[in-house]
């Protein structure tokens, strides 16, 4: 593959990133049932760790667009892209047919006083506590994964980990929405990537 290459996958991966995240925003205005929420004692004992903040936003996306480095063609990249078209189908399928939001009183504990607190407030502006089943973060992260362990070996599984830590303890998540989203990301790459 060559640079020119890179840079078009690069650039059609950030279009596609920002196109679907269009697609993440109508789904929470736009619940087809009512919301619930999925709250257990579980989920309440886990602590509040806004710096996790950084790692929720900041290694997510470069970790994503990274996979477009791997791909060795361009008909590779058209397969990674379908992939995660795939699984923001079936996110949708759930945030519309299925919509689960976190308790407001998560967010009401954000004090905005730590440059973390104040940057998680910025991110939960655009991120609503509803489309919280299954963790769409978590399921990119798993799809992201699977497509980097062929070259990295399965230590790239600490990826959707950190993200999947990052989701509990900035409490943008409950606990039974991260293996719901890891299994969704799994099923995407099975279905949908190149064989």
């Amino acid at each position: 593959m060559t640079i020119t290459d890179f840079a078009v996958h690069l650039v059609l991966g950030t279009i596609l990133i920002i196109g679907a995240y269009q697609f993440y925003f109508w789904c929470q205005r736009n619940p087809l049932r009512p919301v619930r929420e999925f709250r257990l004692s579980l989920d309440d004992r886990i602590p509040y760790w806004p710096e996790w903040v950084w790692i929720y936003s900041f290694l997510y996306y470069p970790a994503i667009l990274y996979t477009t480095w791997v791909v060795d063609s361009s008909r590779e990249f058209v397969y990674l892209a379908v992939s995660f078209l795939g699984l923001l189908a079936m996110q949708m399928a759930f945030f519309l047919l299925f919509p689960v939001a976190t308790p407001e009183s998560w967010r009401a504990i954000n004090r905005r006083r730590t440059w973390s607190e104040r940057f998680l407030a910025f991110v939960q502006r655009f991120d609503a506590r509803s489309n919280s089943f299954p963790s769409m973060h978590t399921s990119v992260a798993m799809l992201t994964a699977l497509y980097l362990q062929p070259h990295f070996g399965t230590w790239v599984f600490g990826f959707p980990t950190l993200i999947g830590l990052s989701c509990l303890f900035t409490k943008q998540h409950y606990l039974v929405d991260l293996p719901a989203g890891a299994a969704l990301g799994l099923l995407a790459y099975r279905f949908f990537a190149i064989a």
